[in-house]
């Protein structure tokens, strides 16, 4: 990105040719620094969605409001996979494992604060085990994560 050199065109003599003075040009130019800011936009653009937590599940769907968050550490992410399995953060954990492996988390942490993650197809009994195993385990606020868009139940307006 440094100057160029212009240099003066000018019409007449031979001599004149021969004699003519090399200036700094006084234009930048942008188009590499606008390259290269298109090409992190991609990058960010295509890396965002990545950093969610990497267990695919399909999260019913509900019109509640999401809840306020003053959050000072990473929040604890628990998710249940349609076939029943049991991932702490992004890692699999088997049932039996799973309240040490909480008491443990719980006595390193200061909120006690999970996200509870389920699979929309899952019965309801197996939600409500693992909701157990989290109280067992010390974490007694456990919010449920859902995607948007679901149906205002009661809503007499929509």
């Amino acid at each position: 990105m440094g100057a160029g050199v212009m240099k003066k065109q000018g019409g007449g003599s031979r001599r004149r040719r021969r004699t003519t003075h090399s200036q700094p040009m006084a234009e930048i130019n942008v188009t590499p620094f606008v390259d290269v800011m298109l090409v992190l936009l991609i990058i960010f653009m295509v890396a965002a969605p990545l950093l969610t937590v990497g267990v695919p599940v399909e999260l019913p769907k509900t019109a509640a409001n999401p809840l306020p968050s003053e959050q000072q550490e990473e929040p604890l992410t628990i998710t249940i996979a349609s076939d029943g399995t049991v991932a702490i953060q992004t890692s699999e954990t088997p049932l039996e494992q799973l309240v040490p492996k909480l008491r443990a988390i719980a006595a390193e942490r200061d909120s006690q604060r999970v996200y509870l993650r389920a699979d929309g197809a899952l019965p309801y009994e197996t939600v409500v085990q693992i909701m157990g195993a989290l109280n067992a385990g010390g974490f007694t606020d456990i919010g449920l994560v859902t995607d948007i868009g679901g149906p205002e139940l009661g809503n007499e307006d929509g």
